[in-house]
């Protein structure tokens, strides 16, 4: 007969990770089989729009997590204000209180204000914070991360290459994939104010877009993910951890998603059909894995949601039912004129109650085939009945009722004393950080350029960012004037180190870090360093983190107000972007591509409502710019508080760019059609 324990837990090393925006997803992920899962709070989860988990609940979370070995992490994944900083830190607190087994970070900020008042607790490196080559992991891991969210988009091969670093690694398996690389997403923000980066992305990418303006084509939407064939593999290559998507999602679907990776780590083949029907875009793909890019968009259609809907009541009768996590067994002595006496075992934990005086027998007398029918009623507990030896003397008799009462306090007590045992004990204080703060003035004209043709007229700038292939080609540089540009996303990591060694070889000084990886690289080839936007900087911590890890300087969040960005404080000097066609998305699939072929391409994609954002393509990656173009050149003296401007250049011609140029240092002109970014709206 087989046990009602979990028996996955002792047949993978690989933790299931599940997903709760509620009590009811996270009982359904627990008595499916998930070995742990993550919630979010109230405040600072990047799925805002979930329910999430006030302080009580979490509480209650915790314990329930706890008393069947399941561990609860805390989704702490969002950019934050310089005015939520003591917010952050108390809510930290709390929830090192309630007992959560790791915090996930994506801001680095955050991220010092935990090792600061919970210098014990776990962290984990969000997947916003777009890791995806294996210097970032080693970052993090000298940074003393436990734990990695890797980026959706890597294959197989990389997988495997990042697994092998001596940091945890977590792998999403299955759930919604986003066009665009995690963390590097501002549509929703620039549309309408709602950040990714807050966790109250409004999915505008699921909306039509088409290359060919073909109405309702879904040109940014992709399948989602899963990974389930692939489950083994990645367990034999060291992958900590099996990630399923889905905060926002009905428990039905939770408890589908783990029951499915619960057959696949037994080596049993999962219902994909099942859980196609019960949420999927046209199916599934795990095209990043495999390399093969080329079917991986779909959309959520009329006939995914009548699916949906027949299956549901079936799932959810299956994640109803109490999970056996543990076996207890008892030792009873019920001696004549003393308190009978229960002592309860499970594992390493015991627990002795006592109880009434039995009685002389007036009829039959107890025995221990009477107390075993009544100890071992442990329905709807955790516990399966795992024994009992007794000590009875002769004619004694104790009520079924005075027995049940004795099971159920041994019972409760050998709980408490599990959850006690797995709940991480922490050591906490006081937010106690010292900030510089020092006052800058605009001093700075930076010209960030694409192509070889700009390049004479950024000459007129103070800085000039450029790529490494434009930095390779050109001649008579002022080598302390440029910056190199390296590519948002490392398709080839190797590479791109060999190209920025040749770029330091010919004389290259500077370096700008969009990614955490490039701190590690230019450190190891002796750059000095500068920060990107993609960074998403937006606080004063984030600042001084960055400062003692290596940055010169930094370019903050353009999703910053400008009343936000004055009053920083801050450690290095900084800058904004103010001119150029933001990105909206950095994608490693191409939307025209899909959609008519590189052939036909025309780089330009339409919105629903006609709007044109442009594509550009980098080979190994594709950025979608915002369709309308920052310009400040006629507020500069709105922008307070910073050393530097960055101008930043796509298409324009040479006389465009230095015409642009020239606008920014003396004569600003009217322009149409163009936007202030969020500099004076903010974020939601």
């Amino acid at each position: 007969m087989k046990s009602g324990l979990q028996k996955h837990k002792t047949m993978n090393a690989t933790e299931i990770l599940a997903p709760a925006g509620s009590m009811e997803s996270l009982v359904a992920a627990v008595n499916c089989g998930a070995n742990a899962v993550y919630i979010g709070g109230k405040s600072f989860s990047a799925r805002q729009n979930a329910a999430n988990f006030e302080e009580a609940e979490l509480k209650e979370a915790a314990d329930f997590c706890h008393l069947r070995n399941v561990k609860l992490y805390l989704t702490v994944n969002t950019i934050i204000l310089d005015n939520q900083i003591n917010e952050f830190s108390e809510f930290i607190k709390m929830a090192a209180k309630c007992g959560v087994d790791a915090f996930i970070v994506q801001d680095m900020g955050a991220c010092r204000i935990i090792r600061n008042t919970v210098p014990d607790a776990a962290i984990h490196g969000s997947t916003q914070m777009t890791v995806h080559t294996v210097n970032g992991a080693l970052f993090l891991k000298q940074l003393g991360f436990k734990r990695v969210v890797l980026a959706r988009e890597l294959s197989e091969k990389k997988i495997k290459k990042i697994s092998a670093l001596g940091i945890e690694t977590e792998v999403f398996v299955h759930g919604a994939l986003c066009m665009s690389v995690s963390g590097q997403c501002y549509l929703s923000s620039l549309i309408g104010q709602r950040s990714a980066n807050r966790g109250l992305c409004a999915q505008p990418c699921r909306l039509p877009f088409s290359s060919c303006k073909t109405p309702e084509y879904t040109a940014l939407s992709l399948k989602d993910l899963s990974l389930m064939k692939h489950l083994q593999t990645l367990e034999s290559m060291g992958v900590t951890s099996f990630k399923i998507e889905g905060r926002m999602k009905r428990p039905e679907y939770v408890a589908s998603a783990v029951s499915a990776c619960v057959q696949a780590v037994n080596g049993e083949t999962p219902d994909m059909s099942l859980l196609k029907a019960v949420f999927s875009r046209s199916g599934f793909t795990d095209g990043y894995f495999t390399g093969k890019t080329d079917k991986m968009f779909g959309h959520r259609e009329k006939e995914d949601v009548i699916a949906a809907a027949k299956i549901l009541p079936e799932i959810r009768q299956k994640y109803t039912r109490e999970i056996k996590a543990h076996k207890i067994s008892f030792k009873a002595f019920v001696k004549s004129g003393q308190p009978v006496t229960l002592k309860a075992v499970s594992g390493s934990h015991e627990a002795v109650v006592t109880g009434d005086i039995p009685e002389a027998a007036l009829k039959k007398p107890i025995d221990a085939d009477y107390l075993e029918r009544q100890l071992s009623k442990l329905g709807g507990t955790v516990f399966e009945f795992d024994g009992l030896s007794a000590e009875i003397d002769d004619g004694l008799m104790l009520t079924a009722k005075s027995i049940n009462s004795l099971r159920r306090e041994a019972v409760e007590l050998i709980g408490s004393k599990i959850i006690s045992g797995n709940t991480p004990e922490y050591s906490s204080g006081p937010l106690d950080i010292e900030l510089q703060n020092k006052t800058e003035e605009l001093s700075e004209i930076r010209a960030g350029i694409s192509c070889i043709a700009q390049l004479e007229a950024a000459k007129n700038a103070d800085m000039i960012i450029m790529p490494a292939d434009v930095f390779l080609k050109a001649e008579n540089l002022d080598f302390s004037k440029v910056i190199i540009q390296p590519p948002r996303f490392i398709y080839d990591e190797e590479k791109t180190v060999k190209i920025l060694a040749q770029c330091r070889e010919k004389g290259a000084e500077h370096l700008m870090c969009n990614n955490i990886a490039y701190l590690k690289t230019g450190k190891e080839l002796d750059y000095r360093l500068h920060g990107d936007f993609g960074l998403n900087v937006s606080n004063s911590l984030s600042l001084e983190f960055y400062r003692e890890n290596g940055l010169s300087d930094c370019t903050l969040s353009f999703e910053m107000k400008l009343s936000q960005i004055n009053q920083l404080k801050k450690s290095i000097p900084t800058g904004i972007i103010a001119y150029g066609f933001l990105p909206a998305m950095l994608t490693r699939n191409c939307p025209i591509k899909n959609e008519t072929g590189c052939k036909n391409c025309r780089n330009i994609l339409f919105d629903r409502k006609g709007c044109e954002n442009r594509v550009v393509c980098y080979g190994d990656y594709v950025e979608i710019l915002n369709s309308q173009c920052l310009y400040m050149a006629d507020r500069l003296e709105e922008i307070k508080n910073v050393s530097f401007i960055t101008l930043y250049f796509t298409n324009e011609t040479a006389e465009k760019t230095a015409s642009i140029i020239n606008e920014y240092k003396t004569a600003p002109k009217k322009q149409e059609n163009i936007t202030r970014g969020l500099y004076y709206r903010g974020i939601l």
